[in-house]
């Protein structure tokens, strides 16, 4: 009797054991006592896209700098964040492998990132079925929040409502400025970003009268793009909209200039174009260029000058949306860990769902942060903006729309040409 009662304790030990090992496996859950709070980003920080990774990274150290010099998550005694940060080399397939990396090996609570929509898609695939959730900042390729998936939220706008957005203004323009648009080509890099961008294009351009007479795809990592602006040259339609990482905005700008293509209007969907080294690449061939983007240094939203000047002071150069958005991400993230007291992932997933900031640092990007059902951010603003020369100095200017405008800004419509 006393040796089966020895064996019964004996097999309880072990099992205890063996679930106390399983329950130490992958992501989920940090104990609340923990000194940290270790959370993981996947960017490109190698290849074309590696500044616009590096940006991102800067931007969420200095967030996460001054979130735990304030004190850290109070609720759960001023815990600190820790970001542990994952090079997706702008491949989905290492994206993958990362989020997994992150999730089973350096058992972060939660995953942001990616920049790129084609890395974003599968890598929060990984998150879903891990039940970890994973804080969309960037990627802007509508079907992320439209899958179904409990895990996912997502700050930034969808890619077909900047494709809406900047079919109004092309209609606007069109009719203050008395210069009719019938045609319009589009030129877009060959991943989902680029691909969602057109899907949109298809639906908004036709809506509002406009013929699509081109729709050319590229490689983005491309070192030559003359057939593609020479194509554009051919076909000549009164308006070319583009979808671009940085290395390649600048190289399709350069070539334009050099081939002479004078459309009414080059328009740009922030991305490359609205890297801080687009201009440094571009020189003087982007002036006249627009651009939508969700912020910009010159509009006039709570604490954005004093963020600005305190990045451009640290790292040397202004933020774009893509780091106020990365930026804000930490601070709506802090929120959630706030408010859940705990970073078991059930309770974290319902504190992001039940998001309502309308004050402090996110209100750099809205005025109001909440999500929808799907995760989905519901008051994710735009503006154009249009890289003009201000007394000498060209700088990336807001003029659309007015309320937003930079006061005392002129609109340059239609494209005169390279000066």
């Amino acid at each position: 009797m006393r040796f089966k009662n020895k064996r019964y304790i004996g097999l309880f030990l072990a099992l205890v054991m063996m679930l106390s090992l399983v329950a130490g496996c992958g992501g989920g859950t940090q104990k609340d006592t923990a000194k940290e709070i270790k959370m993981g980003t996947i960017l490109p920080l190698s290849g074309s896209a590696a500044p616009l990774g590096k940006i991102g990274q800067q931007a969420r150290d200095m967030a996460i700098e001054e979130i735990n010099a304030a004190g850290g998550i109070k609720s759960m005694d001023g815990v600190k964040l820790k970001m542990v940060y994952a090079d997706s080399k702008g491949d989905p397939a290492t994206g993958v492998s990362e989020a997994e990396r992150l999730i089973t090996q350096e058992e972060v609570v939660l995953l942001t990132g990616c920049y790129q929509s084609g890395v974003a898609m599968p890598s929060t695939e990984v998150a879903e079925r891990y039940q970890i959730p994973y804080f969309v900042d960037v990627p802007s390729e509508d079907k992320i929040t439209e899958r179904g998936f409990k895990y996912i939220f997502r700050l930034a706008e969808k890619t077909s409502w900047r494709n809406r957005a900047q079919t109004e203004f092309i209609t606007e323009m069109s009719q203050k400025y008395n210069t009719p648009v019938k045609t319009v080509g589009l030129i877009y890099e060959n991943t989902a970003w680029g691909q969602g961008a057109v899907k949109a294009w298809e639906k908004y351009l036709p809506e509002a009268g406009l013929q699509i007479v081109m729709k050319e795809p590229y490689p983005s990592n491309s070192s030559d793009l003359t057939p593609v602006v020479l194509k554009a040259k051919q076909l000549n339609p009164d308006i070319i909209m583009m979808v671009s990482y940085v290395s390649d905005a600048a190289l399709l700008t350069k070539t334009f200039a050099e081939q002479k293509v004078t459309p009414k209007a080059f328009i740009g969907t922030s991305g490359g174009f609205a890297d801080p080294t687009y201009y440094n690449l571009a020189g003087d061939a982007c002036e006249n260029f627009f651009d939508i983007s969700t912020w910009e240094p010159d509009v006039n939203r709570p604490t954005s000058k004093e963020t600005n000047e305190k990045f451009k002071q640290k790292y040397g150069y202004m933020m774009n949306a893509e780091a106020v958005k990365a930026y804000v991400g930490m601070y709506v993230i802090a929120d959630a860990l706030e408010r859940a007291g705990s970073t078991d992932p059930v309770k974290l997933r319902e504190a992001f769902a039940s998001t309502d900031l309308k004050s402090g640092p996110a209100q750099m990007y809205a005025s109001e942060t909440k999500f929808d059902e799907t995760g989905q951010m519901v008051n994710a603003p735009l503006v154009i903006c249009q890289y003009q020369k201000v007394n000498g100095k060209m700088e990336r200017v807001t003029v659309y729309p007015q309320a937003e405008a930079r006061v005392g800004s002129q609109i340059v419509w239609p494209y005169p040409g390279v000066k």
